[in-house]
């Protein structure tokens, strides 16, 4: 098929097709007579599967060592379990991290809404960076 019916197929532009081809994420691909680019059928599952790969967090490096070789449809099971358990771990501790930069800002806006209106801008901002520091102490 061509770029075009493959680009209608997956939903994707034809410049990203290009871009993941010339990453080496989808193999090499044959040109017609015409010069054209022919994609296979199973392009476009590679291609699902590149999306949604990049969705769950992957990087494009990630991914390039969890595909087969090009032309091989044989999948490391163990690599594949591997990489996913490893992200599982990865979107915890960001989890973890956004749990703790959230607690930090509500702790700010509850200090701010503590102050008392009115009054010099820095020295308001001085008593909210004064708790906060007592605050990351006690921590």
């Amino acid at each position: 098929m061509k770029i075009g019916e493959l680009a209608r197929e997956s939903g994707l532009a034809p410049s990203r097709i290009r871009f993941y081809e010339r990453e080496g994420l989808i193999g090499s691909i044959d040109r017609g007579l015409n010069g054209y680019r022919q994609y296979s059928r199973g392009t476009r599952q590679v291609l699902e599967i590149i999306v949604m790969a990049q969705q769950a967090g992957f990087s494009l490096d990630e991914i390039r060592n969890l595909l087969p070789p090009h032309g091989k449809g044989d999948w490391s099971r163990d690599t594949l379990v591997a990489a996913l358990k490893a992200k599982v771990v990865e979107v915890a501790a960001l989890r973890h991290r956004l749990a703790e930069t959230q607690a930090g800002l509500e702790a700010v806006i509850a200090r701010i809404e503590a102050t008392p209106p009115g009054g010099d801008c820095f020295e308001n901002a001085e008593a909210v960076l004064a708790g906060l520091r007592e605050q990351s102490k006690a921590d």
